[in-house]
C-alpha cells in the first residue's frame, strides 16, 4: 500500500525504534525497570526519561517544562481543565480534543471564525473576562498555519492564557511563540503512539487530571514508559537535525502533487500552509466511495478521529464549503519517507478512481 495519510500518523522513524528496544527489557535485561524505583535499574530508567524530556523540549519554546502524557488529547485536557479557566474562546477549526473539552466546560463557548483560507484574523478581538484561548498552529485537515504569536498577544491583552495545539507543527515549524501551553504528540513526529507532551510556561500553575502517585511533577500520576519516552525523544532529535531537509523534500512533493492534480481546488490557504497537507476537491467526486474503491492508497477525507461519523467536516464547513463540496474533498498527506515515485503512483491511482466515477 502507498501511504499518503501523514496527518493521521507518521511512520515510526528507525532511530526511534532502535532507541526504544533497550527499554522494553526481557529476561536478560533490566531495561524493564520501573523508572520510579530507587534501585540502580530504576534510576537508569528514570535517567532515560529525562534524556528524552530534554530532547522533546528542543521542539518547544524556551522557558517552560515538558510534562509527558499518553498523547495530545490528554495533554489538551490537562491544559484546559487544569488551567481552571471557565470562560473559553477557541477557533472554529480546532481538533475535537479541544472543541469537545471546551464545550463540556463552557456552555457559552465562543468560536473564533476563520476566513475562506482557513485563517483566524491576527487582530481578532478577545472578550474581556476570557480565561483561555485555544488556537492550533497547523490545522490537521487543511494544513493552514495560524498567526499564533499575534493571537497570543491579543489573548494576553484580555488577561487570558493561550493554548496551542502544535500536533501537526512540531518538528516541522518553529515553536509557537507567545503560547502559555503547547500540546504535541509523538506519533505525528515519527515517534511511537501512546505518548505525547504538554509544555507549560514557567511560572504557570495548573492542576492535575490524574492523581495518585505524584509523577511528572505532580501533574500526571502513573508509572511511565521509558521505552515510549526514549522513542519520542529520538524522533524529536531526528526532527531537529533534519528540519531543513524534511521541509525541502515536502516542498518537492507538494509541487509534484499540485502539478498532477490540475483542475482540483485547494482547500485552505496556498501560502500560510504546511505543504505536507494537500487537501483538495473536485466537483462531482464521492470521496467516501473513492476511499473504499482506491484500496492501494492510504488517504483520508478528513480527521482520522472523525472518520466514520458520516458528518461533513466542521473544518471545511467553517471555510465556507457546502456539504456537497466537503464530501468531494480528499486529504493527501506526505512527509519524510514518501518517495516521489510512490506519490506519483498514488496520485495516478486516485485519478483513475476519479475517472471511474464519471463513467
Amino acid at each position: 500500500m502507498i501511504y499518503l495519510d501523514y496527518q493521521a500518523t507518521t511512520p515510526l522513524a528507525p532511530e526511534a525504534r532502535e532507541a526504544m528496544l533497550p527499554w522494553l527489557g526481557g529476561p536478560d535485561s533490566d531495561g524493564f525497570a520501573n523508572p520510579h524505583s530507587a534501585h540502580r535499574a530504576g534510576r537508569a530508567a528514570a535517567a532515560a526519561l529525562e534524556v528524552a524530556r530534554a530532547r522533546v523540549a528542543r521542539l518547544l519554546p524556551p522557558g517552560g517544562r515538558v510534562i509527558f502524557t499518553s498523547g495530545a488529547t490528554e495533554a489538551i485536557n490537562l491544559a484546559i481543565r487544569g488551567s481552571g479557566a471557565r470562560r473559553l474562546v477557541v477557533s472554529a477549526i480546532e481538533h475535537a480534543a479541544v472543541l469537545d473539552t471546551a464545550r463540556a466546560l463552557d456552555p457559552a463557548l465562543m468560536l473564533l471564525p476563520v476566513d475562506a483560507h482557513g485563517l483566524v484574523a491576527a487582530d481578532v478581538a478577545i472578550p474581556a473576562g476570557t480565561g483561555l484561548v485555544a488556537v492550533m498552529q497547523v490545522n490537521n485537515e487543511i494544513g493552514t498555519v495560524q498567526p499564533v504569536e499575534q493571537i497570543a498577544a491579543r489573548a494576553h491583552d484580555a488577561g487570558a492564557l493561550l493554548l496551542c495545539d502544535a500536533v501537526q507543527a512540531a518538528g516541522k515549524l518553529a515553536a509557537p511563540a507567545g503560547a502559555d501551553l503547547v500540546a504535541i504528540s509523538a506519533h505525528k513526529v515519527y515517534g511511537p503512539k501512546g505518548i505525547g507532551a504538554l509544555w507549560v510556561r514557567d511560572g504557570l500553575a495548573i492542576d492535575p487530571l490524574i492523581t495518585g502517585g505524584g509523577q511528572e511533577g505532580g501533574l500526571r500520576a502513573g508509572t511511565f514508559s521509558p521505552a515510549l519516552a526514549a522513542g519520542f525523544g529520538a524522533a524529536a532529535d531526528v526532527c531537529t537535525s533534519l528540519w531543513e531537509s524534511d521541509a525541502a523534500h515536502v516542498d518537492k512533493l507538494w509541487a509534484l502533487a499540485r502539478d498532477r492534480l490540475t483542475g482540483w481546488t485547494l482547500n485552505g490557504s496556498a501560502t500560510a500552509r504546511w505543504r505536507g497537507n494537500c487537501n483538495v476537491r473536485i466537483d462531482g467526486l464521492d470521496a467516501a466511495r473513492l476511499l473504499s474503491e482506491c484500496r492501494s492508497v492510504a488517504i483520508s477525507a478528513g480527521s482520522a478521529c472523525a472518520s466514520g461519523s458520516g458528518r461533513p467536516s466542521h473544518v471545511l464547513r467553517a471555510i465556507g464549503l457546502s456539504d456537497k463540496q466537503a464530501r468531494s474533498s480528499l486529504r493527501i498527506g506526505f512527509g519524510r519517507y514518501t518517495r516521489a515515485d510512490d506519490l506519483e503512483a498514488g496520485l495516478a491511482a486516485i485519478l483513475s478512481a476519479v475517472r471511474a466515477q464519471s463513467l
